[in-house]
């Protein structure tokens, strides 16, 4: 068996189940559960539509690099969003089935072990665990940049060697963040750029939660949108993007990476090994739903109901701000009690379940900063996240 596999630690929600293995939540109450990040909004009917339309072409074998229209639409998209004309479809864009798989498969197109030396992949702490375990599975080591609230939740450059930096291959980049919330501004890309011009690795911009924000007239920034505003091109750059959270379609897989073409194009060669064509049907709904941007603030308007009801509720309970975007509230938990004791004694309590912050990170340079920390994910409904608000209130006053 492939020994890396040894490496992998356990997925958080795995975790989770293990820390409530014996509680009994209060039989007087349902249960709300606000611990994963699954969007909850109706799939729009037009989306549902056009899968059901275009079943037609289960007939087919997919290509690896899709159907010209759904390469068209997402350029299209590209354009609107973030003001980038000229993306090519045919040579910067690669549809996927979910950003979370095409993260997993970008390391092992990245990745060369044959340089004398251990590889190292950076990524932010805490973190979506799919970078690690692409670490892992690629023969690399994981290296990871704390954020934490006292600087802003901007990495801390300087906490890597000289000797590490050589080392790294590639770096993941999420924006807005999981947990925090936080957006890249373009002094942040712009040192991170000139970090990857000096040692050549490669930056892969985790971009999911890009449309979840809460100023229509201040959309967060995008990696590709930031090297263009900075008069670069791609090089060395490549974005993931899904209309998982966009467009209420987490079980649909549809996605997209863009980017640079020569990384583009290596990662077209291994893909078309891996297997990783998306479903004929699933292609022709994602041309529908990157085509339309009214059911995309209609669900911004939701998330945006949803924070203005809750932030408030928990800002004297547990110091909750509104985030910079994304759907979720990462808060500490009251007078230093463990995460871990907090979303259990809450289960137990009031039958919420939220995630602990210490299972989304890793220990690094003395401290796991997830530690002390819970992640609230706002995806029930409006009246759901407002009671389960509710019962955290009651539940924090009793402690």
């Amino acid at each position: 068996m492939n020994p890396h596999l040894a490496q992998l630690h356990p997925y958080p929600f795995e975790k989770l189940r293990q820390l409530f293995q014996g509680v009994t939540p209060n039989p007087n109450l349902r249960e709300i559960k606000l611990s994963i990040g699954e969007p909850q909004h109706e799939t729009p009917a037009f989306i549902k539509e056009a899968l059901s339309a275009g079943l037609g072409g289960l007939a087919n074998y997919p290509t690896t690099l899709g159907i010209p229209a759904l390469r068209t639409a997402i350029a299209a998209w590209i354009a609107r969003r973030y003001g980038i004309a000229g993306v090519n479809p045919d040579s910067e864009i690669i549809p996927v089935n979910g950003s979370r798989e095409a993260l997993f498969a970008f390391a092992q197109t990245v990745i060369d072990p044959s340089r004398g030396y251990v590889p190292l992949v950076v990524s932010p702490n805490p973190f979506y665990q799919i970078y690690e375990g692409a670490a892992y599975l690629a023969g690399a080591e994981p290296c990871f940049l704390n954020t934490l609230p006292e600087n802003g939740f901007a990495f801390d450059y300087a906490s890597l060697s000289e000797e590490e930096w050589r080392r790294v291959q590639l770096f993941y980049v999420c924006s807005p963040g999981n947990p925090t919330g936080k957006v890249l501004n373009l002094d942040d890309w712009k040192q991170l750029f000139a970090l990857s011009d000096k040692y050549g690795f490669v930056i892969a911009s985790d971009e999911c939660y890009s449309e979840i924000f809460f100023d229509e007239a201040n959309p967060p920034l995008g990696g590709l949108q930031a090297a263009k505003l900075l008069g670069r091109g791609f090089e060395r750059i490549v974005m993931f993007s899904s209309l998982s959270k966009r467009s209420n379609v987490p079980g649909m897989r549809s996605g997209f990476v863009a980017g640079d073409a020569e990384v583009i194009k290596k990662f077209l060669l291994y893909r078309t090994y891996h297997g990783g064509a998306m479903n004929p049907a699933v292609q022709a709904a994602s041309v529908a739903a990157w085509n339309d941007e009214a059911h995309v603030r209609e669900n911004r308007r939701q998330y945006t109901e949803k924070f203005a009801a809750v932030t408030p509720l928990l800002a004297d309970a547990l110091g909750a701000t509104l985030p910079d975007a994304s759907f979720y509230l990462w808060v500490r938990t009251p007078s230093g009690m463990a995460d871990t004791d907090f979303a259990r004694q809450l289960l137990a309590a009031y039958n919420v379940v939220v995630l602990p912050g210490s299972y989304l990170a890793r220990e690094a340079h003395g401290v796991n900063p997830g530690a002390g920390f819970v992640r609230i994910a706002l995806v029930a409904p409006l009246a759901d996240c407002v009671e389960a608000t509710e019962r955290i209130r009651s539940f924090i006053s009793q402690l």
